[in-house]
């Protein structure tokens, strides 16, 4: 038995001790499962992670060489080994091989010349932002405009991935095409939802009598040439490199609808507050790093509880889009075939809406679900006290409720309590915490893959359904379908 599978055996078989007597045991529990970093206040203590299992963890972190692969992703070095490739999304915040961090410079600085012209003038008047991507070409964008571009928008932003056409008929109702700014966002150019989007979009121009669609279109790729051959000019086609995967690609020109929706100056702290959580994840002890808990607690409920969920629940309307966010990045990166459990399956909801919603099942239910709150302190200017003070208060009562319970003889009013969760509280939400936060998920997922011994960098499971999906539309008479399959197809194409 190897000493890793040891390590394992360890944590698996260490009897859980009930959260309220963790408190009792341990005196200084809050002070050890606490870290403050980059305006986030991370608190894992309503976890079952005692100290013995942290002992553990840390132990499995150094025979797992978590400080030698964080070292190599840091570096630019092939992490990616099923693809030959670097994982360079952190270059794009200044942390990574000087070339590539050069680079990025570079391309940002195109970037913002491009934002420059268009807020000049360059392409007339523009109001309306329409983003076309799918997956990472579209998540990001979507939750950070959304979260940071309420308050006095200067464009009209909408982000359609859907392939569905009713996806596109919001904006093309909304949007005078005159005034409109499409960008088109995928890494390869060929990404089959999108472009059958851009098409769609290149007609509705065409139909509204706007001589050359092609003239109000950015592009933003790793496959220049292939937005240069759909009609787009050069001028406005903004690569980033391959070496940048989808998932974690908000922070290149992927970012560009956000750098404009919400101005240069957002975009670029959005960047350095991602960039402190990157020293932070590569600086900290393992005990104070919390990215490194965070995965020690989600290897814990996966590994030794068999907890197959883990729920987010932002208390923050802002933030309503954090839970599909994750979904893509926690899922598609750790969702890996292994020896062991992989990634959990990430859900959630909003605030008080989720509460009367599932919460039900997280007090008295059977299953064993971690619960994540993510709360903001501060209510912002343009905000009722009165509104977030309740906001507030009803998200502590779930975590002490969900580890406190309640006994009663009467089961239907009995809460059992020794429910796990943890909580992130944002001192103020702006793009520098927001920055920080999505950094924190990402140096987490890597963690949880480093200490899993997978690669979270490609997504070759994607693909099979896509393959099968292009030979039906390609009517290949070679291919064997099941009945099943081949019913529905009869029935409805």
């Amino acid at each position: 038995m190897s000493d890793t599978d040891t390590l394992w055996q360890a944590i698996e078989s260490a009897a859980p001790t009930r959260l309220t007597d963790l408190f009792d045991a341990e005196p200084d529990r809050l002070e050890r499962l606490t870290v403050e970093e980059a305006g986030l206040y991370f608190d894992f203590s309503k976890t079952h992670l005692d100290a013995r299992l942290i002992d553990r963890f840390v132990e499995l972190a150094e025979a797992q060489d978590l400080a030698g692969k964080r070292e190599a992703l840091f570096a630019g070095e092939a992490v990616n080994a099923s693809e030959g490739r670097a994982a360079e999304h952190m270059a794009q915040r200044g942390q990574g091989a000087p070339d590539s961090v050069a680079l990025a410079n570079a391309l940002h600085m195109r970037m913002r010349a491009l934002i420059d012209a268009i807020e000049a003038g360059a392409l007339g008047e523009i109001r309306h932002i329409l983003h076309l991507g799918i997956g990472g070409s579209a998540l990001g964008p979507d939750f950070v405009i959304d979260a940071l571009g309420r308050e006095d928008p200067a464009y009209d932003v909408a982000v359609v991935s859907n392939v569905d056409g009713v996806a596109l008929e919001g904006p093309f109702h909304l949007f005078d095409p005159e005034y409109t700014l499409v960008v088109i966002a995928s890494k390869s150019f060929t990404t089959a939802e999108t472009m059958l989007n851009a098409e769609s979009t290149v007609q509705w121009l065409r139909n509204a009598g706007i001589a050359d669609p092609y003239g109000q279109m950015v592009a933003l790729t790793a496959e220049p040439d292939k937005a240069v051959d759909f009609g787009i000019d050069e001028t406005r086609v903004l690569p980033f490199p391959e070496t940048v995967g989808g998932r974690y690609s908000l922070w290149s020109s992927i970012g560009f609808p956000i750098a404009l929706a919400l101005g240069w100056e957002a975009f670029e702290q959005l960047l350095e507050g991602a960039a402190a959580m990157d020293r932070h994840f590569r600086l900290a002890d393992w005990r104070d790093n919390a990215p490194v808990i965070a995965a020690f607690t989600d290897l814990y409920y996966t590994q030794a509880r068999g907890a197959e969920t883990r729920a987010v629940f932002p208390y923050d309307e802002r933030l309503r889009l954090l839970a599909p966010y994750l979904q893509q990045l926690e899922m598609e990166s750790n969702g890996k075939a292994s020896d062991r459990a992989t990634a959990a399956i990430v859900w959630g909801g909003v605030g008080t809406d989720a509460q009367h919603a599932v919460f039900q099942l997280l007090h008295q239910g059977t299953h064993l679900v971690p619960a994540e709150f993510v709360a903001v302190a501060e209510a912002g200017d343009h905000r009722d006290p009165a509104h977030h003070e309740q906001l507030l208060v009803n998200c502590f009562a779930q975590g002490s409720a969900l580890m406190t319970g309640r006994a009663s003889d009467d089961a239907d009013r009995n809460f059992p309590g020794d429910r796990p969760s943890s909580t992130i509280l944002i001192e103020t939400l702006d793009p520098a915490s927001l920055g920080a936060l999505l950094a924190f998920y990402e140096h987490r997922t890597f963690a949880n893959a480093a200490l899993l011994g997978i690669n979270p960098f490609d997504q070759f499971g994607v693909e099979l359904g896509k393959d099968i999906a292009r030979a039906i539309a390609d009517d290949e008479d070679a291919l064997t379908l099941d009945p099943s399959t081949r019913a529905l197809i009869d029935r409805a194409l």
